[in-house]
Order: structure tokens, then C-alpha cells, then sequence
């Protein structure tokens, strides 16, 4: 890379981190093993002949290596995987070959990286997918309450499901005698206090989300960037967008732009 003597390429995963750094000069190949600990892994990078650039895949482990380097004055890209430019017919796979590949692309100036973003943006990412993953625990088990009655030949036919009226119906029907068996009335006991405590921590994801989105202007993200001048919005943005899926599009498309570069 530019600028840089030294180019290091890590293969990071939960519990080790193959690491080769390509001395642009000489050729000289520096290999090592290391544990996923910050420390030993600057300690090691700062060891090597600089200046030195670092990169890494984007993974499931997250940014905090890259903020890491970056706040000891270390240059590290965090690479886009779906970037990355694969040798063909090169059907062997190991971390160290990983590690090379990464170092060789940033010594040619081929990786393209992603917007590593601050602590915060993360941790708002993070209260969004737990949303996501709630909705879908919801969805689960209103679908195991609902068949749970389909099964004994019960239909909810008063309208829109999931109301307040459709819950008075189904404490209706757990007073029913079709529940008067043991073990029929705990299953439903069990399915519907699931289905309740669950909207319960929607509610309180709901409710957390909600605080960051109050300041998210609509059309400045229907607009696509910070770069157009755009007319306030006069209508609440609860009325025309779901707290959590502009909270979602903001954090893509707005405060964290996903390449470092816009034509990218």
C-alpha cells in the first residue's frame, strides 16, 4: 500500500488470529499465531518495520480490533468480504492463506473498506437487530398459540387478531372446558405467557429505539445522503415510517455510510 512499508493481513476469528505482514521492500513474509487479545496483537503489528497498514475481513467480530489499532495511531481498513478479489481455481482455504491474501491486496491497494463505525453506532445497530430478532420470537410464538387452538377446533373469527379484543377472547377460551384437562391447559398456560412476554420486550426495544428516532428527519433519508438540501419535515415521523425501520435505514444509509468512498 502507499505510503506504507509493511502490510499486514489478519484472518481473525472468536478464539485465534492467523497474522502475515508483507514487508514491501524486501518481500520478507512475518508470520504468527496469535490469540484474539488486543494487546498482543498491536504489540505484535508495532514490532514489525513501519510505517505499517493493517486490514481484516468484516465478521461477526465486530469493530472494536479496528478502533483498537486506529486509537494507537495504527492505519487498519476493515475489508467489505463481498470486495474481495478471490484467486481462481484456488480451492485450498486455511487462515495463514487467508492472511496472505489480505496482505498482499492491501500491499496492491485492492481492498475496499468499509466505514468502521463509533462505539455508539454500533451499540444502535445492535439494539436494532435485537428487534429484529424479537419480532421474529413474536411471530413464533403467536404461531404456536394460534395452531395450538387450531387443533381443538377453535378460529378466531371477531376480526383482527393480536387486538386487545382478541386477547379477552383467548382468556375466554382458556376458561373453556375444552381446557379443563391438565395437560391441554398447561401447554395453552405456557404458549400464552411465551406470547406475553414477549410483547413485553418488543415493547421495551420499542420504547428504547424510539429515543434516537424522535431526530431522524424522513426525507433526509428517503433523499439518500447529506448531500441535498432538504425542506423539514412537517408531519411526526411516527406517521409515516416505524420508529425501528427508520432507525434501521438511518444507521445504513445516513450516519454510517457503508463504503469509505460513495461511488463505492
Amino acid at each position: 500500500m502507499v505510503g506504507n512499508r509493511t502490510s499486514v493481513g489478519l484472518d481473525v476469528h472468536a478464539r485465534s488470529v492467523a497474522a502475515c505482514g508483507l514487508d514491501g521492500q524486501t518481500g520478507q513474509l512475518f508470520e504468527r499465531r496469535l490469540t484474539p487479545d488486543r494487546a498482543e496483537i498491536a504489540a505484535w503489528v508495532a514490532g514489525l518495520p513501519g510505517p505499517v497498514a493493517v486490514t481484516y475481513e468484516a465478521g461477526p467480530t465486530g469493530f472494536g480490533l479496528a478502533r483498537y489499532l486506529l486509537e494507537r495511531g495504527i492505519e487498519c481498513r476493515v475489508a467489505a468480504p463481498s470486495k474481495l478479489q478471490r484467486p481462481c481455481g484456488d480451492r485450498v482455504k486455511t487462515d495463514v492463506r487467508d492472511a496472505r491474501h489480505m496482505a498482499r491486496l492491501l500491499h496492491l491497494g485492492e481492498i475496499v473498506a468499509v466505514a468502521v463505525p463509533s462505539v455508539e453506532q454500533e451499540a444502535a445497530r445492535d439494539l436494532v437487530r435485537a428487534r429484529d430478532d424479537v419480532r421474529g420470537d413474536l411471530m413464533s410464538a403467536r404461531h404456536r398459540l394460534s395452531k395450538l387452538l387450531l387443533r381443538q377446533g377453535i378460529v378466531y373469527y371477531g376480526g383482527k387478531p393480536w387486538t386487545a379484543n382478541h386477547d379477552l377472547w383467548l382468556r375466554a377460551q382458556r376458561r373453556g372446558e375444552v381446557f379443563t384437562r391438565p395437560g391441554l391447559a398447561l401447554a395453552f398456560d405456557i404458549a400464552y405467557d411465551t406470547m406475553l412476554a414477549t410483547v413485553a420486550r418488543r415493547d421495551r426495544l420499542d420504547a428504547a429505539i424510539a429515543v434516537p428516532a424522535r431526530s431522524i428527519d424522513l426525507d433526509r433519508v428517503r433523499a439518500g445522503g447529506r448531500d441535498r438540501e432538504l425542506a423539514p419535515v412537517e408531519r411526526p415521523l411516527d406517521r409515516r415510517l416505524p420508529r425501528a425501520g427508520a432507525h434501521r435505514v438511518l444507521l445504513r444509509r445516513d450516519s454510517v455510510p457503508r463504503f469509505d468512498h460513495q461511488d463505492r
